[in-house]
């Protein structure tokens, strides 16, 4: 969510004659995040987020824009978008496509208790189970076509181990089958900073634009892999165990998926390393931006290589 396209007040006045949201009373750029560009939108009648769509294709945006207004009408805590006065979410700012959407209470737990993991675990069961009646799709674009074909272009800029690390994960995870597993609407990146909590403790979540539909399993690892990690790059037992406790609550994971645990968590962070060497040896000029800790996930996965288990059969 960094800044790569600025708006000024005049624009943002210009575009909230659209709305029937009030007056302008502040505009405030956010710097976390890497893919969009957005704002703190303060009106005369509540506090928003308006957000700019710099790569994403034009075509995709209905599915994301009209996810958050599904999951926010069955009762997820997350961003709703806003409608124009005519009708609809989408509009136009400085030449991109954009959307405002409401801007939850809280701020993010970058170190989280394992009662707050449980929570996400079940917020994110939640999503999963609401998504089960959204009627839009949407392809994962970072799926194994774009893991393979990015890795090969990153190489060169690697050391001949990391570029060995990532051809060879590529080949064991071209090994596995994605359909024996529940699939459905994905999150796709519930990391830390992406749940806010409200003085009540409650979690809401933000940030639905890696959403598509995907293995399900998968969506749990990439927040496992980011809510249950220590600084030394493995995951904190006590934690997971209460994400994955809190998630099979209200999703009971299949015997299959506790069996292809290991091949999720190191997918999950294959995807988060690559991703992250992206916004580090690719990046997009911004002028406000937060790099990505790249080195962390490579260690995670090698992690995960070694020790990832499958989880127990359920009631054991």
């Amino acid at each position: 969510m960094s800044v790569f396209t600025p708006v000024s007040p005049d624009e943002a006045r210009a575009l909230l004659a659209r709305y029937t949201l009030g007056e302008l009373e502040g505009l405030e750029g956010i710097a976390q995040g890497v893919e969009n560009t957005n704002y703190f939108l303060d009106t005369t009648t509540g506090h928003y987020v308006l957000t700019l769509f710099e790569k994403i294709p034009r075509e995709d945006l209905p599915f994301y824009v009209g996810l958050m207004h599904h999951l926010a009408e069955h009762d997820i805590r997350c961003p709703a978008p806003m409608e124009l006065q005519g009708g609809g979410f989408l509009t136009e700012v400085a030449g991109k496509p954009a959307v405002i959407v409401t801007r939850l209470p809280g701020v993010p737990h970058l170190s989280p208790t394992p009662e707050q993991c449980r929570t996400v675990g079940r917020i994110l069961a939640d999503i999963h189970e609401a998504g089960l009646e959204y009627d839009a799709g949407l392809a994962n674009w970072r799926g194994q076509a774009w893991r393979e074909a990015f890795a090969q272009k990153v190489a060169p800029r690697l050391s001949a181990a990391e570029a060995e690390l990532l051809a060879a994960e590529n080949r064991y995870q071209a090994l596995h089958d994605d359909t024996v597993l529940p699939q459905g609407v994905i999150h796709g990146d519930l990391f830390r900073d992406n749940v806010l909590w409200d003085e009540e403790g409650e979690g809401g979540v933000i940030d639905f634009y890696f959403a598509c539909d995907d293995v399900l399993l998968y969506d749990v690892a990439i927040a496992v892999n980011d809510w249950c990690a220590d600084p030394l790059a493995t995951l904190d037992p006590e934690r997971t165990e209460a994400f994955l406790a809190g998630y099979d609550a209200h999703r009971p994971l299949t015997d299959l998926e506790r069996e292809l645990w290991p091949v999720m968590l190191r997918r999950a962070a294959l995807r988060t390393w690559l991703g992250r060497l992206e916004y580090n040896h690719f990046p997009v000029a911004a002028e406000m931006t937060i790099p990505k800790d790249h080195a962390f996930s490579r260690r995670l996965l090698e992690h995960h290589i070694v020790h990832a288990r499958p989880l127990d059969a359920a009631g054991d």
